[in-house]
């Protein structure tokens, strides 16, 4: 990288696409890239993590319809603008930075001014105050605002019927992650009200999956223990009603991060599962470049904000999943698809009913 002169973001990733997707917290379209191959980063050496000073400045930043990411890449604090070019962040003192690039599109100077939790809230720069985004804080769940009430719309899912199918389906065997390794991490996010929309949708923290999927996954979890990590179970099967629920229950505009019910979702059929990492020294989750359920750009495979270490940590747990047999739904780095999904039929039984 050149001190003088913006550079265009590049990545290892060969094809890309410039999409705008709408976001209600943003009031208007942001692009943001998308990248869809089967190259990906993550098979080079880990890297260290930032310093502690740097972690409540990385992230995204508006103004208007214009964002900011203030990212971390070998090493370096920069700041990726909207037309794609990376601007060196240089430190004259905590939370002042200079910007040597002429042509940087938010002056020489930038500073950042934190909130009450150490989080940076606003940027300041020659172009005026950018209001931080997507501040929820580790482990706290992003929200959406349903459009109905929840119990409004459990009752409208339990009265519904899934779509009806034909075909030869194979017998459902839906296994329990924890009967086949018990140190599988689980947390099942909508056993509790720390989800999307903050209800609780399941009256048992449990994790099931067709019995192939469910050794595939094992195995890429004793993989990871090799490496001192492993799996995080967020969810797994899903009962159809409860997909009708947060379908019924999402904006249009953000419908790309939940299965149309009238096809029934890879969940449905015991054969998705949304996942993480977590430190196997410290049972810690793993901090990834989004939080779990985060309905924005961050949650895209490909977005390439965040830190080294957060990325190389995603595109880890992608490498892992995707040798055993799972594909990563491109819009959310947490959810991967087992590939015999199309055998099984869309399932409708609570975890209660399972056996």
């Amino acid at each position: 990288m050149g001190s003088t002169s913006a550079i265009k973001i590049s990545s290892s990733l060969t094809v890309g696409l410039l999409l705008s997707v709408s976001f209600p917290m943003l009031h208007e379209p942001i692009a943001a890239e998308v990248v869809q191959t089967q190259e990906f980063r993550g098979q080079n050496a880990k890297p260290p993590d930032v310093p502690d000073r740097w972690k409540g400045l990385i992230g995204e930043y508006a103004l208007g319809r214009d964002t900011v990411s203030v990212l971390e890449r070998d090493g370096l604090l920069a700041v990726l603008s909207t037309s794609g070019n990376v601007y060196l962040l240089r430190e004259d003192q905590r939370d002042v930075y200079r910007i040597d690039d002429p042509n940087s599109p938010l002056g020489g100077s930038i500073a950042f001014r934190r909130g009450e939790r150490g989080q940076a809230i606003l940027l300041e720069s020659a172009r005026g105050q950018l209001k931080s985004l997507f501040i929820e804080g580790p482990g706290r769940a992003f929200r959406i605002k349903p459009s109905k009430p929840v119990e409004i719309l459990r009752a409208q899912a339990l009265r519904a019927r899934p779509p009806v199918e034909t075909g030869n389906y194979a017998k459902s065997e839906l296994v329990e992650l924890t009967a086949l390794d018990s140190t599988v991490g689980l947390d099942i996010r909508y056993a509790t009200t720390n989800n999307f929309m903050g209800a609780v949708f399941y009256s048992q923290a449990r994790a099931f999956l067709q019995r192939p999927a469910a050794e595939a996954l094992v195995r890429a979890h004793r993989a990871l223990k090799k490496l001192g990590y492993g799996l995080l179970v967020h969810d797994a099967y899903r009962p159809w009603y409860v997909t009708k629920m947060f379908w019924d229950a999402t904006p249009n505009h953000q419908k790309i991060f939940v299965a149309d019910p009238s096809r029934g979702s890879r969940h449905n059929r015991g054969c998705a599962v949304d996942l993480s990492l977590y430190d196997l020294t410290t049972g810690k989750p793993v901090e990834m470049v989004s939080g779990y359920d985060e309905f924005s750009y961050r949650a895209f495979s490909a977005y390439q904000g965040g830190t080294s270490l957060q990325r190389w940590h995603r595109d880890l747990l992608r490498r892992v999943m995707e040798k055993e047999g799972y594909t990563i739904y491109e819009w959310e780095w947490w959810h991967f698809d087992y590939r015999d999904w199309r055998r099984y039929p869309i399932g409708t039984a609570t975890f209660e009913e399972i056996h």
